[in-house]
């Protein structure tokens, strides 16, 4: 779902109407030519294919980076904390555009750093966490697409159930850190709660977070059934991770 669809050619008006000028090492100074931020949560590694579509997409809009368009990249590499002063570097430069890329909690912090530099990102439950007023009407200087997967946290664990009938319980990982966290857990309370499944809520708010989070899964054989899904509940146990 879209919400405050930015038209593609109001996109390039941006990028072409930006004049920010841009030092670069070796060079006393550069020709002026807009700058898109882009700010991710995750790490480059982790986001290589996301990174190769989103120059593939300034290509076809026209834009070469190094040529007619500059990106500046900040990474948080899973630490949230950080997106807040990452965030602010991106106005400090005066981005003509920001890409919050990583969850709803990279552009609320997007948004929190500035009120007119347009923002493009992919959040779950815009309005409910505070990115947009509603999705009809956003308003604000906020666009992007919802997916609007929290909905069907319910529908994952029934179709889990549904996959191995004999698991006992059924872990879930979620980042306490998300806004969307609190929504995604009632749901899942609820579906667990009317189908009488068992569940076990685990955190994690980084890389390591996941990796002993998992190592819990493993130790206490979660969902462990007798039959050839035996496995399947302990690869299946991130089944809401918000980043």
């Amino acid at each position: 779902m879209h919400f405050n669809q930015l038209e593609r050619r109001e996109f390039i008006t941006l990028l072409g109407g930006a004049a920010v000028t841009w030092p670069l090492a070796g060079h006393a100074q550069q020709p002026a030519m807009p700058v898109v931020g882009f700010l991710s949560s995750r790490s480059p590694r982790e986001s290589a294919s996301v990174v190769a579509s989103f120059r593939q997409g300034l290509k076809e809009a026209g834009y070469l980076e190094g040529r007619n368009v500059h990106i500046a990249f900040r990474w948080a590499e899973g630490q949230f904390d950080q997106l807040s002063a990452l965030a602010a570097e991106l106005v400090e430069i005066q981005v003509a555009v920001i890409l919050a890329a990583g969850g709803t909690v990279t552009g609320l912090a997007a948004k929190a750093a500035t009120s007119t530099i347009p923002i493009v990102c992919i959040g779950s439950d815009p309005d409910r966490v505070g990115l947009v007023a509603s999705l009809s009407r956003p308003g604000g200087n906020v666009t992007g697409i919802s997916p609007l997967s929290w909905p069907l946290s319910a529908k994952r664990l029934g179709l889990l159930r549904e996959l191995v009938p004999t698991a006992a319980a059924v872990a879930v990982l979620i980042n306490p850190k998300s806004p969307a966290a609190e929504s995604e857990l009632r749901e899942i309370q609820a579906a667990a709660h009317a189908t009488g499944q068992r569940i076990h809520i685990l955190h994690a708010s980084s890389e390591s977070d996941i990796d002993a989070a998992f190592a819990t899964v493993a130790q206490q054989q979660m969902g462990r059934a007798e039959n050839r899904y035996e496995r399947l509940p302990d690869l299946a146990a991130d089944l809401v991770a918000q980043r």
